[in-house]
Formats: structure tokens, C-alpha cells, sequence
């Protein structure tokens, strides 16, 4: 069993969450979201946001805040065979509810297909809040070209 070493980014002011699935070995190992260097993430998100790529830990910190975005992951502890989404089981989901009720939540998005179902078979029947499944922003999703990420990803913008 591995447990999620990575506490969630948000504060009061936060209007949307992005929730993954489960940290890869790299942001495992360096205690960051989307720490694998060919993950798209933060460069889609500096994009869409119009700011520029942020690299260490409080620029990354200081683009989610400014932008009223928390960021999360679906699930606290599993079982899990490198980095790979399909191979997660005997999943303990992250507990949210603190934070929808301290900010001003009102949109989940989910980065790729297994935190989307994860969320919707473990957290959902919890908060009651849809959570809209975007594009994968893994290296494994190569079929989406960054612009195309990019096009997708900026329905989160208000």
C-alpha cells in the first residue's frame, strides 16, 4: 500500500478543484504535483492562464492560488504498480469535504479517465458535485497534441 504524500493546494478563495488520480513515482519522489518533467500540466496551465510555465514548487503554488484553483487527487492510498492508473487497487479515496466547505467550490474537473471514475464511484456520492473529465495531461496520453490540451483544458477558465 503507498499513501499519498502530497497535501492538497488550496485556500478560501479557491472556485474550482482539479483532482488527478494518484501521484506518479516522480512527483512521489519530489513531494510535487505532475513532477514527471514530460507531464503537460503546468505548462497547459500556464498557458490557458496566460502566465509564464512556472518551476519550482511556490511559483506552481502562487499560479493555482492567483487562479482560484485547488488541486488534489482522488485517491489517499492504494495500491499501485509504478505509475500506472490501471494498475490502482484496494483504493482509500482523499477526503474533500473539508475543503469544498472552506472555499467557494463550485466546479470539479478531473484530469483524465481514472480520477474521473474514481471520483465518481468513490467521492460523488459523498459531495454531490459533477465532476467533468478532461484530457489526460500524461506523457501515456501522446494522441492529444498540447494545443489540443490546451483547447480542452481552457473550459476551466472563468
Amino acid at each position: 500500500m503507498i499513501i499519498h504524500n502530497i497535501p492538497p493546494v488550496w485556500d478560501s478563495n479557491s472556485r474550482l478543484m482539479i483532482l488527478g488520480s494518484f501521484p506518479s513515482e516522480a512527483s512521489r519522489k519530489s513531494g510535487f504535483f505532475y513532477g514527471h518533467k514530460r507531464n503537460r500540466f503546468w505548462k497547459v496551465m500556464a498557458e490557458i492562464t496566460n502566465c509564464p510555465v512556472p518551476e519550482s514548487v511556490g511559483e506552481k503554488t502562487s499560479l493555482l492560488h492567483n487562479n482560484h484553483i485547488a488541486l488534489w487527487d482522488v485517491v489517499s492510498s492504494c495500491d499501485i504498480d509504478g505509475s500506472s492508473d490501471i494498475s490502482i487497487r484496494n483504493v482509500i479515496p482523499n477526503d474533500i469535504g473539508e475543503i469544498i466547505a472552506s472555499s467557494q467550490i463550485e466546479r470539479i474537473y478531473a484530469n483524465g479517465t481514472a480520477a474521473a471514475v474514481l471520483y465518481r464511484k468513490l467521492i460523488f456520492p459523498n459531495t454531490g458535485i459533477e465532476c467533468r473529465q478532461l484530457p489526460s495531461t500524461s506523457p501515456a496520453n501522446a494522441s492529444w497534441t498540447f494545443e489540443r490540451l490546451c483547447e480542452a483544458w481552457r473550459e476551466i477558465i472563468f
